[in-house]
């Protein structure tokens, strides 16, 4: 039994050893080119099909209302901000950049006094020039000062990324960003995401509440997509949406603002636009494996992180080091009974191993996927996944290989093969 538990460590060292190997070539990026199965899987996460195919829509959020501002001009955009200011939303959030003042000075000069008398706009910021090494960026862009400098608030619409990728096109799925970012690792220099400070302004002490989390990433746990004439019906639709007519013609109850988060973005020319434009890929999208059509309009994510922080509804992750031990654990109980396989019944081995192992793996895809459904709980499991998937063959070669040349009867046996 001593040498059954000796044989079992030095067996699981071995096989985090071929892990580590391994993610070490990979990391080289040898096999991309022989790999388009691992190109179309790249973006998929185990947990897409909750978001997919299993969660049903939560009820309806009514603490956020989306408007429209399609291919709006500066002044028919301030017309839209004054008709929705004077019903007395609580907060206004406009999702777009305004980099500097157009030929149509009228215009921008409508847009400047309709931010100044809602006197609760909050304007989207730029992070730019991010250091890879510290994670912080350099500086931050704003719009023009002429409409930043009288909104109420400045905040970052930077949405993290599989990737942290710089344009659209680069974009992976969307699922994750973060709270908070310093500014050139300047403590006094904190700025809060775009979605984090309206719902800040909207109620501080579930903000307050989520930010005291100190993630430095959050998965955001997605809840549905907008309510809107000419969206598939497919789509778990979950927040209310007014398009640019419905402003413009009044087609709208005046008390849907009161109160409110009122998120003003595009959402395409219309409803019935079915552009690309301002588009990202999310794990709400049907197709969850080889994605080809993103399916969710930045301002929307925005929505989705505001109704998470609002219903403190959470996505919880294991730290690294609970991976790590579960994964140590796991694997060194498999190579345990593996190892007694091994000895006592070697003709089964291949077969007794392998059957094991598919159950084994299979039943921890369910466990992730299930307990992310019922408790927004994100188990990763990486080094068991991968420790169970290499256990059998890699303890054949364990003992097969490794153990023999350590062995006296092993090396006088490879010896005398050199002589002849």
């Amino acid at each position: 039994m001593r040498k059954l538990w000796i044989d079992s460590l030095l067996g699981t060292v071995f096989i985090f050893f071929l892990i580590w190997l391994i993610y070490s070539v990979s990391a080289l990026r040898i096999f991309n080119l022989f790999d388009p199965i691992g190109e179309a899987l790249s973006d998929m996460e185990f947990t897409d099909v909750v978001f997919s195919r299993l969660r049903e829509t939560p009820k309806a959020d009514t603490n956020v209302v989306l408007v429209n501002i399609g291919n709006l001009s500066r002044g028919e955009l301030a017309i839209e901000l004054n008709e929705i200011s004077k019903h007395k939303p609580k907060v206004i959030g406009i999702d777009s950049f305004f980099s500097r003042p157009k030929e149509d000075t009228l215009g921008d000069m409508m847009l400047s006094e309709a931010i100044r008398n809602a006197g609760n706009v909050v304007m989207v910021s730029q992070l730019v020039k991010l250091n890879q090494e510290t994670g912080n960026f350099d500086s931050v862009r704003y719009s023009h000062p002429m409409f930043s400098g009288v909104a109420a608030d400045n905040s970052y619409a930077n949405l993290a990324t599989d990737n942290e990728a710089v344009t659209q096109e680069d974009f992976k799925v969307t699922r994750k960003f973060a709270p908070s970012r310093y500014i050139s690792g300047d403590i006094n220099n904190q700025e809060l995401a775009f979605s984090v400070k309206l719902a800040q302004l909207y109620d501080s002490v579930k903000t307050e509440e989520f930010l005291s989390r100190n993630q430095a990433i959050e998965a955001i746990n997605y809840r549905g997509d907008i309510k809107a004439t000419g969206y598939d019906n497919r789509i778990k639709q979950q927040f209310t949406a007014l398009d640019v007519a419905d402003i413009f013609t009044g087609n709208y109850v005046p008390s849907v603002f009161k109160d409110k988060i009122v998120l003003m973005g595009f959402l395409g020319r219309d409803f019935y636009d079915t552009s690309w434009e301002d588009k990202f890929f999310t794990p709400m999208n049907a197709k969850y494996a080889g994605k080809a059509n993103p399916d969710m309009y930045g301002v929307v994510i925005h929505a989705n992180i505001i109704a998470m922080i609002l219903n403190r509804d959470y996505v919880r992750t294991f730290p690294i080091w609970m991976d790590a031990a579960i994964g140590i654990i796991i694997v060194f109980f498999n190579i345990m009974f593996f190892t007694v396989i091994y000895r006592k019944l070697s003709k089964w081995y291949d077969g007794v191993t392998k059957l094991f192992q598919l159950i084994e793996l299979m039943i921890l895809l369910v466990l992730i996927i299930m307990f992310f459904h019922w408790f927004s709980l994100k188990l990763t499991l990486t080094f068991a996944f991968y420790g169970i998937a290499l256990a059998g063959d890699g303890l054949e070669v364990f003992y097969s290989v490794v153990m023999n040349l350590f062995s006296r009867m092993g090396r006088t046996q490879v010896f005398s093969l050199e002589d002849q």
